[in-house]
Parts: C-alpha cells; sequence; structure tokens
C-alpha cells in the first residue's frame, strides 16, 4: 500500500506562484510513475504533468514553461513548482503514484488563482 498526502495549496494572486509538495509513504519502489492531475469544477479530472523513475518529465501544453514537476527521492516527496499562475490555473491538484503493484491517490489540495 501507498500513501499520498498532498499539501501547498492556497489562494493566489494571478501571476504568482505556488509549490504543491505530495509525500508518498508506506511500500514503494524506486521504478514508478507519478503524476500530477488536476481538477477544475464541472470538469472531468486532467493530466498536469508526469515524472517517471524521478528522471522523464512531460507537460500538458498549458502548462509548459510554467510548471516544473520534481521528485526528491530520499524524501519521497513529489513536487509541482507553479508559476505565472492563471485564473484558468484554479482547480483541485491531485497526486499520483503507479508502479506493477498498483495505482494509488491522494486526497487532494486546491489551487485557487484569482485577485
Amino acid at each position: 500500500q501507498v500513501q499520498l498526502v498532498e499539501s501547498g495549496g492556497g489562494l493566489v494572486q494571478p501571476g504568482g506562484s505556488l509549490r504543491l509538495a505530495c509525500t508518498a509513504s508506506g511500500s514503494t519502489f524506486s521504478i514508478n510513475t507519478m503524476y500530477w492531475f488536476r481538477q477544475a469544477p464541472g470538469k472531468q479530472r486532467d493530466l498536469v504533468a508526469t515524472i517517471v523513475s524521478g528522471v522523464k518529465t512531460t507537460y500538458v501544453d498549458s502548462v509548459k514553461g510554467r510548471f516544473t514537476i520534481s521528485r526528491d527521492n530520499a524524501k519521497n516527496i513529489l513536487y509541482l513548482q507553479m508559476n505565472s499562475l492563471k485564473p484558468e490555473d484554479t482547480a483541485v491538484y491531485y497526486c499520483r503514484y503507479t508502479d506493477l503493484r498498483g495505482d494509488y491517490w491522494g486526497q487532494g489540495t486546491q489551487v485557487t488563482v484569482s485577485s
């Protein structure tokens, strides 16, 4: 079992920055994929960024150049650095962990971008 707890969400003005964290505990493997998803009110949950085994990263086009996904392997923490935030980035952000044994989600953290 893997438990995921997100933190770092909040209210920020347009153009501002936030860093989200997702702390993983339990039985994790070094070969895995971690993700950040987001879900705006009334919309489906969408993929934002992916990091494979803590190395290879990919991003959805709408966040490229603004968001950075990274991982501290020693501490088992996944990060999402979000810069130049826009109102359309407002959503609940979720982290996800997958490996050969299973697929796990955190409970989400709210990010609101508003003046």
